[in-house]
């Protein structure tokens, strides 16, 4: 949409240039040094491509970041920035290398017997073959052996094609480990929901706004996600219980199983021939979320914390290195232990804060209003929130006791945001009687209830080019202010599309093809189940048959398909006699059939598919599923 006003990016408001210029915290100038510890080379070409010469990242367009904080970024999230513009192939100690900067996360290289062990590769197959290739190049050649993702995020594994492959997994040349309950955490936040996570994410990393002191800085955890779709290959083996100790190609590791945490199904795990100590996503040089503002399922900050010790009290005597999957390494046990301390106690106290408040009947608002992060975390770099904020993760915990809901009958059932927007308007008596109150806050550097008023227009009347240019101003400078990057990429990200408009990101479904190749057959049915068209299948009753010739003769070549209730269910194991039709199709088929590569009709007409019964019945259930809209409106009706 384009807009009459001027939509580029503003400069610094007077308020924020005041707000910013007293924001700064004195903090260790070592952590320069720990960024760049260890370095050995870097890509001679940053800007890394996928196989088609398309462009998934580049940290060379940060160079900006080489000067002093402009009054347009907070000055510690510049900061922060510039310890993760810090990029190449890194020796965390003899044996052990990292390959930071070219992904939001690290890729870890041990070195074993014969081979490689790698820990996370990395969101997409470009940035990990960049980074084993730059391995390669001042390391020598070695085979990965085995793949290790330490929990469920599609950072930690999505980039698997790049260093190994189905093949090499099936022929046992490389082993897949993972903590118990991966596969079923990967399906239900990046398949299930991953349309509108997705969506959100955008906003959180903001890979679309362009690089710049205006615009993206940083992402926290490192320096900018890559853009391209995420691969999976299924874990070969499960880490079940804490304690469990594997020999991995010569290399002895003992891991400790944190769910609940950082991630649903994480762990953490020690290397006793290196006495180093991966702390996975557990850990990392700034405050994490306790629910990412993409939304996920909340985190235990109590768990989180007591893991956290309990890895201290498990390995901690041992530990002379600490590394992450995010950021750069401790070295040496004092320092390793402070920050094991520092960052257990950083969850603990926002558990208990969040919670003692709670207990005395502040809302969730009142509760993020009134916390202030005390001088013992705000003295060091890696408890500040650069990804994770006080004032999110504090509504976060109260989420996960109490709920979303703050105990006030007037929002148990409120009105939708449009609905409210024209109430608000009529009750101000008229869309220039907003703008004229908004413009007032804008003016006085009220930002925070300049948005919210604003907001109430837009969404009365998306066409007002004034009420939208407004409201992108002050979200801009609010943006400014964040010394957390995701809220600075969130508020950056509603400008930029309240000036533009939101964009077109069709192909979702092809892009999933990666990670559900990798999926069960029962998880295959349950991201169609949250597709199907409720208001369309009333009074319809379907059982379908399902056999997978490509799956060995198991339980999992036979299924049931059902249709009931405007609801699909799923039984694994066997066939219903009384099924209106039993199709047989090759998984990899149905794969292609849902990531729109092929349909059912052309299939059946090629002789792929085989139906016996009433072949009506299958449309019954497929003409009845929904399409995702991965595009749709955030910050407008």
């Amino acid at each position: 949409m384009q807009n009459e006003v001027d939509p580029s990016p503003k400069p610094a408001s007077y308020y924020t240039r005041a707000k910013n210029s007293r924001a700064a915290t004195p903090l260790d100038p070592e952590d320069f040094t720990r960024a760049r510890r260890g370095f050995i080379a870097a890509l001679a070409d940053t800007r890394i491509v996928d196989s088609e010469g398309r462009r998934v990242t580049d940290v060379g367009d940060y160079g900006f970041l080489n000067s002093a904080p402009p009054d347009t970024v907070h000055p510690n999230l510049w900061r922060h920035a510039q310890l993760n513009t810090n990029h190449g192939l890194f020796e965390v100690c003899d044996g052990i290398w990292q390959v930071r900067g070219y992904d939001i996360s690290n890729i870890t290289f041990i070195k074993s017997n014969t081979g490689w062990i790698v820990v996370d590769p990395l969101t997409v197959e470009a940035t990990a073959r960049a980074a084993y290739g730059l391995v390669t190049e001042h390391l020598g050649h070695r085979p990965v052996v085995a793949v290790i993702y330490t929990h469920s995020h599609a950072d930690h594994f999505g980039g698997v094609l790049g260093v190994t492959s189905q093949s090499e997994v099936d022929a046992g040349k490389c082993e897949v480990i993972a903590p118990e309950g991966f596969l079923h955490e990967v399906v239900g936040e990046n398949v299930i929901a991953g349309p509108a996570m997705g969506r959100r994410a955008l906003y959180q990393f903001g890979p679309l706004l362009p690089p710049g002191p205006r615009a993206h800085v940083d992402c926290g955890l490192g320096n900018a996600i890559p853009m391209g779709p995420n691969t999976l290959i299924a874990p070969t083996r499960d880490i079940t219980f804490t304690g469990e100790s594997l020999e991995i190609d010569g290399v002895r590791v003992v891991f400790q199983l944190t769910p609940e945490t950082e991630a649903p199904a994480e762990m953490n795990f020690f290397f006793p021939d290196f006495n180093a100590l991966c702390m996975a996503e557990n850990c990392s040089h700034t405050m994490h979320n306790l629910i990412p503002i993409r939304g996920t399922l909340v985190r235990n900050a109590l768990r989180w914390s007591k893991y956290i010790n309990e890895a201290i009290e498990i390995f901690g005597s041992k530990t002379e290195i600490v590394f992450t999957s995010h950021n750069w390494p401790r070295w040496g046990a004092d320092d390793a232990r402070q920050f094991l301390e520092l960052q257990r106690d950083l969850y603990k106290w926002m558990h208990d804060q969040t919670m003692r408040l709670a207990n005395k009947g502040y809302v969730p608002t009142e509760i993020a209003a009134a916390l202030e992060l005390p001088d013992d975390f705000l003295a060091h770099e890696h408890t500040h929130g650069y990804y994770g904020d006080l004032v999110h993760n504090s509504k976060a915990v109260y989420q996960r006791y109490l709920s979303w809901y703050d105990g006030n009958p007037a929002n148990l059932n409120k009105l939708p945001p449009t609905e409210v927007g024209h109430r608000y308007v009529e009750l101000a008596g008229g869309a220039d009687r907003v703008l004229e109150a908004g413009r007032a806050a804008a003016d006085a550097g009220d930002y925070r209830w300049g948005v919210e008023l604003i907001n109430h227009l837009v969404f009365a009347d998306p066409s007002n080019a004034e009420a939208r240019a407004l409201q992108a101003d002050m979200f801009e400078q609010l943006g400014y202010q964040s010394e957390s990057s995701t809220f600075r990429n969130a508020y950056l990200m509603g400008a930029q599309e309240l000036r533009h408009g939101y964009p077109d990101l069709s192909g979702g479904a092809a892009r999933a093809r990666g990670i559900l190749v990798a999926m069960t057959v029962e998880q295959i049915f349950d991201t169609i189940s949250v597709r199907l068209k409720s208001e369309d299948v009333g009074g319809l009753s379907v059982l379908v048959n399902w056999t997978f010739p490509d799956l060995a003769e198991t339980p999992d070549n036979l299924w049931l398909l059902g249709l009931s209730h405007r609801t699909l269910f799923s039984v694994r194991g066997r066939h219903d006699p009384n099924a209106n039709a039993t199709i047989s199709i090759a998984r990899s088929l149905l794969i292609d059939i849902l990531t729109q590569q092929t349909t059912f009709v052309d299939q059946l007409g090629a002789g792929n598919i085989t139906i016996d019964g009433d072949a009506t019945s299958l449309l019954q259930i497929f003409a009845n599923l929904d399409t995702t809209a991965a595009g749709f409106a955030i910050v407008e009706p």
